[in-house]
């Protein structure tokens, strides 16, 4: 079965190569894999859905493997707004695992909000990092 995923796998990665209109790589390991959002969003963008479609593709040919996704906020906003914001975020990024046709079973969420951020510091060229779904392997 692995074998005729992979043959799949990368029949798909060639066809998205030829066409030249994608960047999607599997990563060598899920830990530490980030997508980021715009300020008050949960919205996945283009650029972070061809991520989470990277690390499907590891999730395929990993069976095995469980992952967490932690949603993550800059410092602006209440506690309470960020921990539901930084669900929103984790769960959109699940979403479009799930929809790659990974097991919702294997994929835990967390959010985090305001309290882990990736980079310490005030203003946009910081709180951009910190907006963010991480992934981890649990």
């Amino acid at each position: 079965m692995k074998i005729k995923n992979f043959a799949l796998l990368a029949g798909v990665a060639g066809l998205l190569a030829a066409c030249g209109g994608s960047s999607v790589v599997e990563p060598e390991d899920l830990n530490g894999q980030r997508v980021f959002f715009a300020f008050n969003s949960s919205e996945i963008s283009d650029a972070a859905h061809d991520n989470l479609l990277g690390q499907a593709l590891y999730m395929k040919s990993h069976e095995d493997v469980k992952v967490q996704i932690a949603g993550n906020c800059d410092e602006r906003g209440s506690t309470e707004y960020n921990l539901a914001l930084g669900a929103r975020r984790a769960n959109a990024a699940k979403k479009v695992l799930v929809d790659e046709g990974i097991n919702a079973k294997r994929i835990s969420t967390i959010s985090y909000g305001k309290e882990r951020p990736l980079v310490k510091g005030t203003g946009e060229d910081v709180w951009k990092f910190n907006r963010n779904a991480t992934t981890t392997i649990k």
